[in-house]
């Protein structure tokens, strides 16, 4: 870390060996070594695919400083890079693009290999990005895969998955969200600009037939309004005035209580999702009264229930609460470590929160199976942006398929059957049980 970034340091993690310092920016000690020598670092990470209109990206810290490159004379290098798709669904898959010169090693049905490898004089400053789709119209199905030899759990494994494409005639539901946004003294400066401006963001990405409120927390409660207002230019002009002139960060935090108030204003909604949007940097000690209330609250609603979106800023609030909310509540979750990524990634989620095509998903044909598993314990709903995957374990005979079933915008049943199939040549518990630890964690701690 530079001099200059002293002052941030309260900002950041403590880094040592193998640890994040800040973002994606990691420390590795590296022992002293002699001249001459030749030495290698393997990191291993996991990370989901992105996914939207209807393409697979993904993005691999692969840029390095000016500074890694030897003073004086240039010394050629090699850059190489090897990557193996394997789409999982035996589908063709369709190159889109990609950063780098990649050559094609070899393709079959879902599966494909390409190769990077070049002699540089500096090494790269672009970050590792490639994106394909799969040639299919219908994207959906259950793989399957047995217990390993050594595994402790000899339940079989598997994972239903349902991707939205690109279906213009599945409309996305009406809107009613209510904004929870954190004013306590650790929201000061950037993390609250960065949230106010995602949230204002958010605002702009609703249609005028949706409606919206803000109530603002510490210690205390703020409305923007005591009756939700349609997402109008006049209306969200008067909600950025609000946020700008009428609120400054300070006080603790108290999430119990806004989350009350807008379950209250949002308990009549009946054709439309009603969506809460929580924003904190915070970490709270009734965590577990707060999921308790939730469960309560939600389980006894109308035809749709209250939908709970969570986000985190920094690295102090308590990720794992605010997941266990998000699943409660059938809502996703996302984080952002610094504030420089807080309105790219609260956009993003809210864009894949709001617009939901399928809604109140269950799959049938599972009840009846022996020591039933299911991950995330609450299905969330399908979204235009995301797709649906649910993975689980269960012992006896899986079914040769399964009925996915759900509730559309204009409150027509959707069903589809999936056929189930053994997973070839793709370690689904790599893929979706690693995803998954900690939401398993997160449930026992709840329960």
């Amino acid at each position: 870390m530079q001099a200059e970034d002293a002052n941030d340091s309260e900002k950041l993690s403590k880094g040592w060996n193998g640890r994040i310092i800040k973002g994606s920016l990691y420390s590795f000690v590296i022992p002293e070594v002699g001249g001459g020598s030749t030495f290698s670092i393997k990191v291993t990470w996991s990370q989901k695919l992105l996914y939207h209109e209807g393409q697979f990206s993904l993005n691999v810290p692969f840029s390095f400083p000016a500074f890694v490159n030897p003073i004086g004379k240039k010394i050629s290098k090699r850059e190489k890079i090897l990557l193996n798709v394997n789409s999982g669904v035996g589908k063709e898959i369709l190159f889109r693009c990609t950063s780098h010169a990649l050559k094609e090693l070899r393709r079959e049905a879902g599966k494909m290999g390409l190769l990077y490898d070049a002699q540089v004089l500096t090494w790269s400053g672009v970050d590792f990005n490639f994106s394909y789709s799969v040639y299919s119209k219908d994207l959906f199905g259950v793989l399957l895969q047995s217990p390993f030899l050594r595994d402790f759990d000899d339940r079989q494994m598997f994972c239903c998955y349902l991707f939205p494409g690109n279906n213009q005639s599945m409309k996305a539901f009406r809107k009613e969200v209510i904004f929870l946004i954190d004013i306590s003294g650790s929201m000061k400066g950037d993390p609250f600009e960065s949230a106010k401006n995602g949230l204002l963001s958010s605002l702009q990405k609703l249609n005028p037939e949706d409606s919206f409120n803000i109530v603002a927390f510490n210690l205390e409660t703020y409305l923007f309004s005591s009756l939700m207002e349609h997402a109008t230019e006049e209306a969200i002009l008067k909600a950025t005035l609000w946020l700008s002139d009428k609120l400054t960060a300070d006080g603790g935090t108290n999430i119990l209580a806004p989350l009350k108030q807008a379950i209250k204003m949002l308990a009549e909604t009946t054709d439309s999702i009603p969506l809460i949007f929580l924003i904190t940097d915070g970490a709270v000690e009734d965590e577990r009264d707060i999921c308790n209330f939730v469960k309560g609250s939600l389980t006894c609603r109308g035809s749709i229930s209250i939908r709970i979106c969570t986000f985190g800023i920094g690295t102090y609030c308590n990720h794992y609460f605010l997941r266990m909310l998000a699943q409660l509540g059938r809502g996703r979750f996302d984080t952002a470590y610094d504030a420089d990524s807080v309105d790219f990634r609260m956009q993003r989620l809210f864009t894949t929160a709001s617009s939901i095509i399928v809604a109140n998903i269950t799959v049938d044909d599972l009840e009846c199976q022996d020591s039933l598993e299911l991950l995330p314990f609450c299905i969330p709903d399908l979204s235009c942006g995301c797709p649906l995957i649910v993975s689980g374990r269960c012992s006896g005979n899986f079914p040769e398929s399964v009925k996915l079933s759900g509730v559309l915008a204009d409150m027509r049943k959707f069903t589809i059957d999936i056929k189930a199939s053994e997973a070839k040549d793709l370690p689904s518990d790599r893929v979706i049980f690693l995803l998954d630890i900690i939401n398993m964690s997160s449930c026992k701690e709840t329960n």
